[in-house]
Order: structure tokens, then C-alpha cells, then sequence
């Protein structure tokens, strides 16, 4: 039997990556409007798309810093959204981590939600795929992903105080979580963690400087940790 080429699973990864430039556009095109509303000319917000690629940590920073908020807290909010990152990091280690390195630098820069969260179901549903294989699912994935990011912030940035404000733009943000969150939720652990950080969440939301955020993420990964510790860790179906 034929070894699918590389290609193949390139292909492959861009077609399931497109189906996220649904919601990826209009969070880029929402955060170019924030951005140049923010006081950042059309080159800064589309610049600060390139170099950070994590769109919730970027409108946050942005809400932080009209609010004039200490510099510490920006950046700790920031890093405090973006902390999954590493865990999404050690994940892939079993599959990338032999890649070289300039592959390995491309899969951190392009390693945002959707093409984490697409990669890793089918790396775990298809154990047979090596490493030539991986990769190119996973940059076929991240392919129309990051261009409509940086593409629609451009966009966004140019039409910028003049989007009406009853244009409700800002679904995307929750919409992109969700659609990426719920297939996921595979475990007790999972569910229980997503479960305490939503509670928490809610519950903290007053806090100063969305320090609720941290707090509830903390939070989160505790329960997580905890009913691992205890067991509850069967998948379900």
C-alpha cells in the first residue's frame, strides 16, 4: 500500500482550516477597528497583528491601555491569556518536536487556536502519520488562517471609526472559543476545568484591570489538575 504524500495532507489541512476564516475575519477586521479607534495609526495595529497573532490577548491589551492601565498588569493579562500557548506547545512536542528547527520556529509563530486545535484531533485520530505528514496538515491548516488575520486587520484598521457601533462585531471573539473549545471537552477533567473557569469568570468579572481573567483561568487549571489527580480522566465516547 502507497505512503500519502505530504502534499495530500497539506491539501488536506488547508481545506480543514478554511472553514475557520468564517470567524478568523471578522475578529481580524473587529480588532483593526478597536486598534485605530485606540489611537494606532493603520501600520502599528496591522504590525501589532503580525508580530503577536493572538487575538484576544491583543484586544485586551488595547482595552487595558485606553483605560491607562499600569504597564505590569497590560503585559500580565496579555501573557496570562496566552499562557495556553505552552500547554498547547508541550501537546505537540510528541509530534513536531523532532522537526528542525526552522520548521519548529514556523510551527511556534503559526501556532494560534484553530490550528492547534485542528491539528491535534487529527494527529490523535490518525497515530499512522509521520512527521513529513504532520507538518504539512499543520501549516496546510495555519495557511488561510494567518493571511485573513493579518488581511482583514488591515482592512479593519482602514475603515476604522467609520463601522456604525450597533454593528455587533465583537461575537467573534466567544464564537471562536466555543467552536474550538467543544470539540476538546473529551474528558471529566476537561469539562470540570472549562466548567470552573466560566463560574469563576462570571463571578470575578468586576475585578479591576480583568484580573478576573487570570484569576478564573487559574482557577480552571486547578480543578483541571485536581480531578486528574483524583481519577476522573476516562474519555467520554
Amino acid at each position: 500500500m502507497s505512503i500519502p504524500q505530504p502534499s495530500g495532507f497539506f491539501i488536506k489541512g488547508v481545506l480543514s482550516g478554511a472553514p475557520h476564516t468564517l470567524v478568523i475575519g471578522p475578529f481580524g477586521f473587529l480588532f483593526g477597528v478597536v486598534a485605530t479607534e485606540a489611537g494606532l495609526s493603520v501600520f502599528e495595529a496591522l504590525s501589532f497583528s503580525v508580530l503577536v497573532v493572538a487575538g484576544a490577548a491583543q484586544l485586551t491589551a488595547l482595552e487595558l491601555m485606553q483605560d491607562n492601565t499600569p504597564t505590569v498588569i497590560v503585559i500580565l493579562s496579555a501573557l496570562a491569556l496566552n499562557l495556553r500557548m505552552a500547554l498547547y506547545s508541550a501537546a505537540m512536542t510528541p509530534h513536531l518536536g523532532t522537526a528542525r528547527f526552522w520548521q519548529r520556529m514556523a510551527a511556534a509563530y503559526t501556532m494560534v487556536d484553530q490550528s492547534y486545535a485542528t491539528s491535534i484531533l487529527q494527529y490523535e485520530n490518525n497515530p499512522q502519520m509521520n512527521m513529513p505528514q504532520k507538518l504539512a496538515f499543520f501549516f496546510g491548516v495555519a495557511t488561510p488562517v494567518i493571511p485573513i488575520w493579518y488581511a482583514l486587520t488591515f482592512f479593519g484598521a482602514l475603515a476604522g471609526q467609520s463601522v456604525p457601533a450597533e454593528i455587533p462585531l465583537d461575537f467573534a471573539t466567544p464564537l471562536t472559543f466555543i467552536a474550538l473549545l467543544a470539540p476538546l471537552l473529551r474528558t471529566v477533567p476537561h469539562i470540570l476545568a472549562a466548567l470552573a473557569s466560566v463560574i469563576a469568570g462570571l463571578l470575578f468579572h468586576a475585578m479591576p484591570y480583568n484580573l478576573g481573567i487570570m484569576l478564573a483561568g487559574v482557577i480552571g487549571m486547578s480543578v483541571g489538575a485536581w480531578s486528574e489527580q483524583r481519577g476522573f480522566g476516562e474519555r467520554r465516547g
